[in-house]
């Protein structure tokens, strides 16, 4: 009674056709995946590196250092090139990254997790001990699009230079302009720890050679228009989108064409697919991604969460017409569907998932009223705290895998991505991992019918609230 189905004079939808509710009637072709190299060329270039690595072994060759400066002069930027800067840094997200749990903005200090050990983030602010205080805007340049220190030592590409050799020549300069204005903070930060042989950084000359791609910043696609071109450069470049949502191989390389932005996992949440590939029970449209990408929720999606919704808070000080470009571009790469059959198919959707609901009420179905039901409820009844999306049309819950859905109901929304999609209560305290399974495997089901159920629950219940644990206790990195 509290959480009534829909009347009987409503059709309802087997679970088989609920999928092909969201599906649009054509394929967009529009999109430009990108590629590697050809084989020769990339062979060619890890016979270089190969050669490369070799000489650096025997001490005979490797990046040059470049000649510290004595005073960096503010006066050689202008107010306009300084503010740019400061947009891409905010569109670039790099205050997540290098800035450690309770740190200074950008002073570094953050643990990233790789799978080859624990690269340290470094410090962004112009301290000339710790910092880039001492370093030129070659310097800069080069760690930008080569990877390559200002002492000459090889980074690693946790720091996405493969990403930012992209943007141009101007926009590294706006970069480097407004992070040598900030406050200067003197911080070491830790040693990157990395097994070996990863932690013999002329290996990385190899790495390069495989999987540094050229820059693309120069190249306009003719048979794009300049919306899709800016939208490009943005999400390729500054915007790094690849590194979080582009699975990557055994040796940490991104995979490229059908691969690219098909979805990941970062910090312990998955980064879902932003291509066809997305699990979403409904189509991404243009207006959606802008939705996302602007205020931090799509009405047809979801909220942001997890390590996503910093980088929505980050964008909340980006121009209107760089969000309008990266959403028509990442629209690129989606079937084809307007908004408004997207939004027609989302209404069945609900509809569909709301009827097939009928079998399962009992002990789970009571404890989502319960604990969940006042804020995530069916139709437009009031909003208690933020927006109310349905949960039949939430990415999480259609995905291959339950940890998001788990993650946010052990941590809740403590910090959300704006005002506007409010505050969600931790409970893990409140319930057990058995009622964590009775829950999710409700919710799976009732808003998710076209979908089977979740294997391996018990364990994933408990992996994530022991991590969980570890992250606030601060016994392992943060990320």
């Amino acid at each position: 009674a509290l959480n009534p189905l829909p009347p009987a004079s409503q059709p309802g939808y087997p679970a088989e056709q609920l999928i092909q509710l969201a599906l649009p009637p054509t394929a967009n072709t529009n999109a430009q995946w990108p590629t590697r190299r050809p084989f020769a060329k990339r062979l060619a270039a890890v016979l270089a590196g190969v050669a490369g690595l070799s000489l650096g072994w025997i001490g005979l060759r490797s990046p040059a250092p470049l000649a510290p400066i004595a005073q960096f002069n503010p006066a050689l930027y202008s107010a306009q090139t300084i503010e740019k800067g400061r947009q891409l840094v905010a569109l670039g997200n790099c205050v997540s990254c290098h800035t450690a749990p309770g740190g200074q903005p950008n002073a570094g200090g953050l643990g990233i997790q790789t799978p080859f050990g624990t690269v340290y983030s470094t410090n962004l602010t112009p301290d000339k001990a710790t910092g880039i205080g001492s370093w030129s805007l070659p310097a800069f340049r080069r760690a930008m699009r080569d990877g390559v220190s200002q002492d000459g030592h090889l980074l690693y590409p946790a720091f996405p230079y493969t990403s930012f050799k992209n943007m141009t020549d101007e926009d590294i300069t706006s970069v480097y302009a407004y992070l040598m204005v900030q406050p200067s903070v003197e911080q070491k930060n830790p040693s990157t720890e990395l097994s070996a042989p990863f932690s013999y950084r002329p290996v990385m000359a190899v790495w390069n050679a495989l999987y540094s791609e050229p820059a693309t910043s120069q190249t306009l696609l003719a048979d794009q228009g300049e919306l899709w071109n800016r939208g490009a450069y943005l999400v390729n470049g500054v915007g790094h989108c690849t590194a979080c949502h582009t699975p990557r191989d055994m040796l940490g390389g991104e995979k490229l064409g059908k691969g690219f932005l098909s979805g990941a996992w970062i910090k312990g949440w998955e980064a879902p697919a932003l291509t066809a590939a997305s699990k979403s029970p409904v189509r991404w449209t243009e207006q959606s991604f802008y939705d996302y990408l602007r205020t931090g929720f799509s009405g047809q999606h979801g909220s942001a969460g997890g390590p996503m919704a910093p980088v929505v808070q980050q964008l909340a000080s980006v121009p209107d017409s760089d969000i309008k470009a990266m959403a028509h571009y990442l629209a690129s790469f989606q079937e084809a569907a307007t908004s408004a059959r997207a939004t027609q198919a989302a209404q069945d959707y609900v509809v569909a998932a709301q009827t097939q609901s009928a079998t399962l009420l009992g002990p789970a179905q009571r404890m989502f009223t319960m604990a969940c039901a006042a804020c995530h409820h069916d139709g437009d009844g009031p909003k208690l705290l933020g927006a109310n999306i349905p949960l039949a049309l939430n990415t999480n819950l259609h995905s291959d895998k339950p940890d998001n859905v788990i993650r946010v109901i052990l941590e809740g929304v403590r910090k959300p991505a704006s005002q506007a999609i409010g505050f969600m209560p931790s409970f893990a305290g409140q319930l057990d991992d058995d009622q964590i399974l009775s829950l999710v495997q409700y919710m799976r089901a009732r808003f998710a019918p076209d979908k089977g159920a979740w294997n391996d629950l018990e364990p994933s219940i408990a992996r994530i609230r022991l991590e969980i644990a570890k992250q606030t206790s601060g016994a392992s990195p943060a990320k």
